[in-house]
């Protein structure tokens, strides 16, 4: 790539950045609208959280309390049956639903993240998804976590209650946001030197590492670089936590607009082609196709709920459809029936 084109690039990028980088401002106001909609157990019909296809989610875990002896009244599912035998008197287990869970958040702010066709960039819809969760997160009681991650660096924000620690934890993704830049790309040749299935990979073995049991985790991200390794880690994380997997994309991504020029640079190189050829398009959609496959197919197998997030419509009422409840006016609204 000429090193005109990449300070043509720059300049326009530093022209209006509202939608180029995420603003702590608009991050906070999303507190507003994380109202009405819920990641519990009881969903709307509608929800992409509910249905056979996905697991439902469990909600909070139950810790032991006690054994004791049966009373006229008790559930009969929690008699310890072998107390029972051994003993010749009816036990019971009697279990208290765990107060808070932890819920961490997986967000992708690597160079693939760093692009946007029409309207705000990738990273900043993820940053503004992540923001609008842990709101909500945090609203309902429970501890919010993260890992944040991009091309080099995977950074863990330990699950906490509070809003300030809810700010806290958006202004270190608002950090990596902001060290996206086409110029540091270049500087670094950063797409090149590294994998993006290693990136990818680490975040999922940090999330090993970190979640509890009884956990829930959202993968929010465009999945570059998923492969057989990352369906390992996937399978680790299910056992024990529920997971939800929130897909970003842009509508290029998906569909190639056919144009007799067209130059396209992944801010290291940069190629010029024609997009009208049949070929050129049947191949386009064949290697979209297989690069989403595999993560498709990991979801399905193990009954994870594949939300599908794109860089136009604002991400609240996205959210809000998906999980089947009526989007908000442009007024706010106060909380939001289900629909």
């Amino acid at each position: 790539m000429s090193k005109d084109f990449s300070k043509d690039l720059s300049k326009d990028l530093s022209k209006d950045t509202s939608t180029i980088y995420a603003d702590l401002n608009e991050l906070r106001r999303l507190k507003y609208l994380a109202k009405g909609f819920s990641f519990t157990p009881n969903q709307p019909a509608n929800s992409a959280l509910s249905g056979k296809n996905v697991s439902k989610l469990r909600g909070r875990g139950l810790n032991f309390e006690e054994l004791r002896h049966y009373r006229p009244g008790d559930d009969i599912r929690s008699m310890d049956w072998k107390v029972t035998q051994r003993t010749g008197k009816p036990h019971i287990k009697v279990f208290t639903e765990e107060r808070e869970r932890n819920v961490f958040l997986a967000i992708d702010q690597r160079m693939t993240m760093f692009f946007g066709s029409s309207n705000k960039m990738k990273s900043v819809i993820a940053a503004e998804l992540s923001a609008l969760i842990a709101w909500q997160i945090s609203d309902s009681g429970d501890r919010i976590g993260a890992v944040i991650y991009n091309d080099q660096q995977t950074k863990v924000i330990p699950a906490k209650r509070g809003k300030q620690h809810v700010v806290n934890l958006l202004s270190e993704v608002l950090k990596k946001n902001h060290e996206l830049s086409i110029d540091t790309s270049i500087k670094n040749n950063t797409h090149q030197q590294t994998d993006d299935s290693e990136s990818y990979n680490k975040m999922l073995a940090t999330l090993n590492k970190v979640s509890s049991h009884n956990g829930l985790i959202i993968l929010i991200g465009d999945g570059h670089g998923f492969n057989e390794k990352s369906t390992d880690f996937i399978k680790q994380l299910r056992q024990h936590n529920e997971v939800i997997a929130c897909h970003i994309f842009d509508p290029l991504e998906q569909t190639l607009p056919k144009m007799s020029q067209m130059i396209v640079s992944d801010g290291v190189q940069q190629i010029q082609f024609s997009s009208e050829k049949k070929q050129v398009q049947k191949n386009y959609q064949a290697e979209i196709a297989r690069q989403l496959d595999s993560y498709v197919k990991a979801a399905k197998k193990y009954r994870i709920p594949l939300i599908e997030i794109d860089t136009i419509a604002p991400v609240e009422q996205q959210l809000r459809k998906a999980l089947g409840y009526r989007v908000l006016s442009k007024a706010g609204g106060k909380g939001g029936a289900k629909i």
